[in-house]
């Protein structure tokens, strides 16, 4: 699936969309796309496991702020971006 596509189905199933890939950023900011949330991981460790342990300290501590957000999560850090104008 193109990333349009993909975009499209996460707003129609209510998912949010968990991601390495930046254009997504490009696709809700530039692009103005809708979204029910999208975690963008930018790990330096790109490991199963490294993004498992991040996802689960992501939930562990942000789970009831993710819906609607667009959020760029590293090893170390955890950002909520702002809205798009």
């Amino acid at each position: 699936m193109d990333d349009t596509t993909i975009i499209e189905k996460a707003i129609r199933e209510a998912w949010i969309l968990v991601t390495n890939d930046k254009d997504f950023g490009e696709k809700v900011y530039r692009e103005g796309h809708r979204h029910h949330g999208v975690i963008l991981l930018r790990l330096s460790d790109e490991r199963p496991a490294n993004k498992i342990v991040t996802l689960q300290r992501l939930m562990a501590q942000y789970a009831d702020r993710l819906p609607g957000q667009f959020v760029v999560v590293t090893e170390q850090r955890v950002r909520f971006a702002r809205k798009p104008a």
